[in-house]
């Protein structure tokens, strides 16, 4: 742990970066588009980018040797779950990476569904299989634990060439397996430009029912979102956007509105101000969830434009 005279040092030094022109500004001086956030309903926490895949798409550039964000521990994760729960919060949710792979998952989800309900995003692989009788105990926690797994497209051939043969069999066992052991249940699949949603959605039924899933399993699709640290040419978003083309109700339901993400790198924990930019040191906005609650969230990142311009969120 930092001692105090270390943590005011470094949050000084978060400040300053958000008062930079460019933090500011698009590159032609025009004030950026901004989230101001309001409530912390969802925490986020990286588990780290390690992971049993090597997927080439993977937009947290995670795979069996991935230590761009470390694996987060359970004395790491317990004093930031209670600082969440004095500012309200309604879910954890699990990200990686493949969060089974982190040797402290199973105590870190015991503890926090003592308080809260949880998430977890996984690959439904070997990870998760090893710890399917532990994972099966958390059940009879106060509250209750739903897990997303990814299946990439409704034909196991395609989802297999970036993620090995199996993969989405092996996927599929474990939601019909989790279903049926109480757990709820949804998927994650890549949304192709100018796709029909609906269409490609009920091609997946076919599966749930082999899986023994209801037909009415939640399915989040993601466009392309470029792996970390891609510099995409997008148009900026500015005030005026944020004013003209969203109103008070879509400006709340921008991630940063609400939510927060854990991020370990280098030892030091970080509060990133969304799950999707863990990429732009500028987005990690304090040491402290409670500080990061009250600064401005600008909307400069690539992946921003996704949110602004198709919605794009990981929660649920």
């Amino acid at each position: 742990m930092k001692n105090t005279s270390d943590q005011t040092t470094t949050n000084q030094q978060w400040r300053n970066h958000i008062r930079r022109n460019d933090w500011c500004y698009t590159p032609d001086g025009t004030p950026r588009g901004y989230i101001q956030p309001h409530e912390l309903r969802e925490l986020w926490i990286h588990t780290g980018t390690k992971c049993n895949l090597g997927c080439w798409f993977c937009l947290e550039g995670s795979g069996p040797k991935a230590d761009r964000i470390e694996f987060i521990s359970y004395d790491d994760t317990r004093p930031i779950i209670d600082e969440a729960l004095t500012l309200g919060v309604k879910q954890f949710s699990f990200t990686g990476g493949e969060p089974f792979l982190n040797p402290a998952m199973i105590q870190i989800l015991d503890y926090a569904l003592e308080h809260r309900p949880c998430l977890v995003l996984t690959n439904g692989t070997k990870p998760l299989r090893e710890n399917i009788e532990a994972i099966r105990k958390l059940i009879d926690k106060p509250n209750s634990l739903k897990f997303r797994i990814s299946l990439d497209f409704p034909d196991p051939e395609r989802h297999d060439e970036a993620r090995g043969s199996g993969s989405f069999s092996a996927a599929l066992k474990s939601l019909g397996e989790l279903h049926r052991s109480g757990f709820a249940v949804s998927i994650a699949r890549h949304r192709e430009a100018d796709e029909n949603v609906a269409e490609v959605d009920a091609l997946f039924l076919p599966f749930f029912k082999t899986a023994g899933l209801p037909s009415k399993t939640t399915i989040i699709s993601f466009p392309e979102l470029h792996k970390p640290g891609n510099h995409v040419e997008v148009p900026h978003i500015t005030e005026n956007c944020m004013t003209t083309y969203k109103d008070e109700h879509s400006r709340a339901m921008f991630m940063c509105a609400f939510s927060k993400m854990i991020v370990k790198i280098d030892g030091k924990i970080g509060v990133y101000a969304c799950t999707l930019v863990d990429d732009d040191t500028d987005y990690n906005l304090s040491s402290s969830l409670t500080e990061s609650m009250n600064i401005r969230v600008m909307l400069k990142h690539h992946r921003c434009y996704s949110c602004f311009s198709a919605g794009t969120s990981c929660s649920e």
